[in-house]
């Protein structure tokens, strides 16, 4: 785990390099406050919660960490430096871990400067802790499966606009899976109540509902990490294959 660590760290150091960080990290900032704010009705509430804020996770994720993951591995490609890479002193596990560890971390600055928000409901009211502590827990998880998803991807193509819009398209679909219309739909087919209901779990806005409420159970990490480890492997396994 040394070796990733030090990959890790150089990579999150390659992310504040370039402009393209402080962008998204605005552009992530202005669209939560926006949402949070404007489209969430948090004044119009009336309630000392973050739920208004927490509601839009799925979505916005869905949009911006395939934006952050595209870049994993479409640009070794890219660059030739691919090979490169895996003839260092370092195992391809170990790359893949960094380079995702390296996201995750710069995603957890993101939402790390949305703390202002837990500052502003604490002034305005009394709120429940519990809920805002398990809501982050579950935002940053939330966020580590998509870019899981966005860098196997990203191994898959070199071209970052496709690795983008696939990974969109995924995500989408983990987070429409749960949705009524979408369950509806199988029940209209004629589907059995447990393949609807299994179907239904497998929703990201499922597993972190849950922990927006500030209940943390242990089949909503078990979820998340499944995704992660999954999507890992995977990776792993197809970049391999570009290397044979």
């Amino acid at each position: 785990m040394r070796n990733a660590w030090i990959i890790a760290k150089r990579e999150l150091a390659g992310y504040f390099v370039s402009p393209v960080a402080y962008v998204f990290i605005v552009i992530f900032l202005v669209l939560m406050g926006f949402f949070t704010f404007m489209m969430g009705g948090f004044f119009e509430r009336n309630d000392a919660s973050l739920l208004s804020f927490f509601v839009w996770h799925p979505w916005l994720y869905m949009l911006l960490v395939p934006a952050v993951g595209m870049r994993l591995w479409s640009e070794e490609h890219r660059m030739g430096t691919l090979e490169l890479l895996f003839t260092m002193p370092v195992t391809p596990a170990q790359a893949i871990i960094g380079k995702f560890l390296a996201g995750w971390l710069f995603l957890l600055v993101a939402l790390l400067l949305t703390l202002p928000m837990v500052f502003t409901v604490q002034y305005l009211g009394e709120p429940d802790i519990g809920p805002i502590l398990t809501g982050y827990i579950g935002s940053f998880l939330m966020a580590g499966a998509y870019l899981a998803i966005s860098g196997l991807t990203s191994a898959c193509t070199r071209n970052q606009v496709i690795s983008f819009i696939t990974a969109l398209v995924v995500c989408l679909l983990l987070v429409l899976a749960g949705y009524p219309p979408v369950t509806n739909i199988l029940l209209k087919w004629g589907a059995p109540s447990a393949v609807v209901d299994f179907a239904a779990s497998l929703s990201v806005v499922f597993h972190f509902e849950s922990m927006q409420r500030g209940v943390l159970d242990i089949r909503d990490f078990i979820y998340f990490f499944s995704l992660i480890v999954f999507a890992i492997f995977t990776t792993s396994v197809v970049l391999k294959s570009k290397r044979a």
